[in-house]
């Protein structure tokens, strides 16, 4: 053969190899960096896509990954047009907190609560590298394993801390929530959220978690991306207390003295249905048509950024009076779970209340303090002369009368009486629930509403109470004997609606039961 033919193939046989050796490189380092590593490119990793299009190829191996029984997510996400959406929107925003001071490039950011990880692709592609989320299920590179009431860094790790897609308000137990995010931010760190909070009841709730460490520093609401949020309140907080004060986070008013109720409540208080206030000649059926005008708190604000929710029924009977066939059957709770407190101190219905889950027996009278009480028996016309029916359905037309102490229980009309024990409702109220629950009341005391409702004043106890479901005992008109009024009580009906009126005038949510 002619060495002269044959010296250009010889040439270019080596120069292929020669780019084939380099292209071989290429491809084990950038394979190195994406699936090993498992982190998204910088420039110094010598890599030549951008982070969206690695983490799309990462995806890719994270399929092939579940497809061997890996924990990872579908490559499917990152091209998706919600994914895409999302980033863009969230990069949007984190640019604008920039722009206010509130977010630098050289900050160590956390995303929480965040499954998909766009907030935390949003900060790196802005410039925010060292940002991570953390989420209950990881889904590397973006999301390690995680939760928001027990973040998994250090005190005081992260310069800014974000919580998007109403994360706050979905949390079971916010409080935690918040007192996390508290931990982990740094002195003088900001921390993002976005939520409803689209009236004043709930932006105060809202204030109130996070009022303890931080003061808000800015408010925007803008439109989502989804139709999860259509609409979005945009909070920025600042820390400014470094320690969670044990007083100022529980209950303000454990001082004992008169506290006042927020003008945001007392707003609310003027969208309430109207008191009756000419005194219905059949009350038994005035009052129990005028439920159906209630206007309920929970159906005008939103109640999600509330640590508990809490019912306390005052005077509860049976298990079916009021807890199970009202309460739980027809009042708005907004999917929340509400814990319940029966306060009832007639022991005939006592036993009904053992099997019943997510509520707690008081087995004593509300009272102004801690005492012995006696209380009368009442019963339905005529059940003396059936008091062997009566054992069969045993309680029934029976019901907890007047209670006085028991060195004055000489009151009392000769009646039927038991001994019972007396406790501090107010004073029981204050250490068992927060300024940052929500917390409903029923009250049917035959006619210690008069004791029991300045007692909550002086002590500052009402300011726990979100709604009251009152029935106020006065001598009202016998359904069985028309034109004479019962000679139970003294009170008159302007009197009770005097007590309504005063509640309503303090801020107090208050509706007449029945």
């Amino acid at each position: 053969m002619d060495p002269t033919v044959a010296k250009p193939g010889f040439l270019r046989n080596v120069l292929v190899r020669l780019l084939l050796f380099g292209v071989f490189i290429v491809v084990v380092r950038f394979a190195y960096v994406i699936t090993l590593a498992g982190e998204s490119c910088t420039v110094g990793d010598f890599c030549f896509f951008s982070p969206s299009i690695n983490l799309a190829i990462a995806g890719t191996r994270s399929g092939a990954l579940a497809a061997r029984g890996g924990a990872a997510g579908p490559p499917e996400r990152y091209a998706s047009k919600d994914w895409i959406n999302g980033v863009r929107f969230y990069s949007s925003a984190f640019q604008d907190m920039i722009s206010g001071g509130f977010l630098s490039p050289a900050a160590k950011a956390l995303c929480v609560e965040t499954p998909t990880g766009r907030d935390v692709l949003a900060l790196r592609e802005i410039g925010v590298i060292d940002a991570v989320g953390i989420s209950k299920k990881a889904s590397p590179p973006l999301v390690k394993s995680g939760e928001a009431r027990r973040i998994p860094f250090p005190d005081g790790s992260f310069d800014f801390v974000f919580a998007g897609d109403g994360a706050l308000e979905k949390s079971p137990r916010p409080a935690e929530f918040a007192a996390e995010i508290s931990r982990t931010l740094k002195p003088e760190g900001f921390a993002a959220f976005h939520v409803k909070a689209n009236d004043t009841y709930s932006y105060n709730s809202f204030v109130d978690l996070l009022n303890f460490c931080c003061n808000v520093v800015k408010i925007n609401d803008m439109l989502g991306f989804d139709s999860s949020i259509p609409h979005i309140r945009e909070i920025v907080v600042k820390k400014v207390r470094h320690t969670i004060d044990s007083e100022s986070n529980s209950n303000s008013n454990s001082n004992g003295k008169e506290c006042s109720v927020p003008e945001y409540k007392e707003k609310l208080v003027r969208n309430a249905e109207a008191l009756i206030e000419e005194e219905p000649l059949k009350p038994w059926l005035t009052l129990k048509k005028n439920v159906k005008n209630i206007k309920y708190l929970s159906s005008m604000v939103d109640i999600s950024f509330k640590d508990r929710y809490v019912y306390v029924d005052v005077g509860a009977r049976s298990y079916g009076s009021s807890i199970g066939s009202w309460f739980r059957k027809q009042y708005p709770k907004q999917n929340k779970t509400f814990h319940v407190y029966a306060i009832e101190a007639d022991k005939t219905f006592h036993q009904e209340y053992e099997t019943k889950k997510g509520v707690t027996l008081l087995p004593y009278a509300a009272w102004v303090r801690n005492e012995s009480l006696v209380f009368e028996i009442n019963r339905d016309p005529g059940e003396k002369e059936k008091e062997k029916e009566k054992e069969k359905v045993k309680g029934k037309g029976r019901g907890m009368g007047r209670i006085q102490p028991l060195k004055s229980s000489g009151g009392f009309d000769g009646g039927e009486v038991e001994k019972i024990p007396g406790f501090d409702f107010a004073d029981w109220l204050k250490n068992t629930v927060s300024e940052n629950d929500f917390v409903v009341m029923k009250m049917d005391v035959e006619g210690t509403e008069f004791d029991l409702i300045p007692r909550l004043f002086e002590t500052g106890a009402i300011c726990l109470v979100d709604e009251i479901f009152l029935e106020c005992h006065y001598n009202r008109w016998q359904r069985c004997c028309p034109g004479q009024r019962s000679p139970k009580y003294e009170k008159t009906y302007d009197q009770c609606l005097q007590l309504f009126t005063s509640l309503r005038q303090s801020g107090v949510l208050v509706h007449q039961w029945f």
